[in-house]
């Protein structure tokens, strides 16, 4: 990858239990993840958060093998991140869309329906669509066409 821009960080996740002994919440032992996200992602992080921020982090594992200068065998593990963004928990966020460039459009999930073209644009933008229309789930035999009273329920 190279010349793509990159961001990398460290996401700490503490949880948090309430000790009914003590009546307080506690933190237990923290888990510091490292993770990087790369290309335009990786300059609108950079761009839109700081140190300290609520994130909520989505992505893949990664393990790394290698040899130290001292010839042990090491290993790390990474998050590849997919999507970023601020936790809404405590915050309040204004999204603004970037320009597009020449960037190929994900087809990782399809958008609803031809008629909604125009939506199926910005949910391209966020990453959810790909050519309208072939929303498999809205296709005959796929459960999202039929009725609600369809659906399975769980």
């Amino acid at each position: 990858m190279a010349g793509a821009a990159v961001a990398n960080f460290t996401v700490a996740s503490t949880p948090r239990y309430f000790d009914r002994t003590t009546n307080e919440w506690k933190d237990a032992e923290a888990l510091f993840m490292r993770c990087a996200v790369w290309r335009d992602a990786a300059e609108n992080v950079a761009e839109s958060l700081a140190r300290g921020a609520r994130v909520i982090v989505s992505g893949r594992l990664k393990q790394r093998n290698w040899t130290d200068a001292e010839g042990n065998k090491r290993t790390s593990v990474e998050l590849e991140v997919d999507e970023v963004g601020p936790s809404l928990r405590f915050a309040t966020a204004k999204v603004n869309r970037t320009p597009s460039t020449n960037r190929a459009r994900p087809t990782t999930r399809p958008a609803e329906t031809a008629a909604a073209s125009d939506r199926s644009d910005q949910l391209v933008g966020a990453g959810v669509g790909a050519q309208a229309g072939q929303d498999p789930w809205r296709a005959a035999g796929g459960w999202g066409g039929a009725s609600p009273a369809d659906e399975p329920g769980f």
